[in-house]
């Protein structure tokens, strides 16, 4: 299996490295020391398994798992505990606590190796628009039709979706909604952000290069500059 780690400590980094040296099984294809490489190893090498830091220069190992367009298993490398519940929210294997010893990470190659040798699951097909969604918050149970859908904002370890004029949450990550929706249909403005394009009323170039797009109930949302080239890729002829 391929792997990256992901953390911040030099020390911490190559001490994993060497003790994952162990494991036959496991290769590392690379490093980094916060989510920034991380993300362009990430698209280039498409790891199997990422062993990831959770607090890190510039943003969390959270939000890296939010910009990626496909879900590695992920073994948490940290020294907080408070964010283990949130932690399963992703493909998580295993989350392990600093210092990591020898026997504990066998225990989580162990944890990988058996889920990796299970059969695998077909996952669930793309949605489309005329698809109507279940979604239960709290009491309120709401069927909705995709077409219906604004967007989807990710918040914390909820997406909260917008459609007609109400709102609902539910207790699944930003990238695992992406997985189910069409993408002629729905763009990922930024780490954010999912949105319909035919909920758009108008898109205005941002000082940053970027844009900045109003959806039709007068939401303005933040396009990135990486993200506009591919907006407008998709909106042109």
């Amino acid at each position: 299996m391929k792997a990256i780690v992901v953390e911040d400590s030099r020390i911490a980094r190559e001490g994993l490295i060497e003790m994952l040296g162990e494991f036959t099984e496991i290769e590392v294809v690379g490093a980094a020391e916060h989510p920034t490489p991380a993300l362009e190893l990430i698209r280039e090498k498409r790891p199997d398994v990422i062993f990831l830091d959770i607090h890190m220069p510039g943003e969390t190992g959270f939000e890296l798992l939010e910009k990626l367009d496909y879900m590695p298993r992920i073994i948490f490398t940290t020294a907080y505990s408070e964010y283990a519940i949130r932690s399963f929210d992703y493909h998580t294997i295993d989350y392990l606590l600093k210092p990591i010893s020898q026997e504990r990470l066998a225990l989580a190659i162990t944890k990988l190796k058996t889920i990796e040798d299970e059969p695998s699951i077909e996952c669930k097909p793309v949605l489309g628009m005329n698809n109507k969604i279940f979604v239960k918050d709290d009491d309120k149970c709401h069927l909705v039709t995709l077409e219906s859908i604004r967007y989807f904002e990710s918040c914390r370890n909820h997406v909260r979706i917008f459609f007609n004029n109400e709102s609902a949450f539910v207790k699944k990550s930003l990238s695992q909604i992406e997985e189910r929706l069409p993408k002629q249909f729905f763009f990922r403005a930024n780490r954010q952000y999912i949105v319909n394009l035919h909920a758009i009323s108008t898109i205005e170039e941002d000082i940053r290069d970027g844009y900045v797009i109003t959806m039709n109930n007068g939401t303005t949302i933040d396009i990135s500059r990486r993200q506009a080239t591919d907006l407008k890729e998709m909106l042109s002829f």
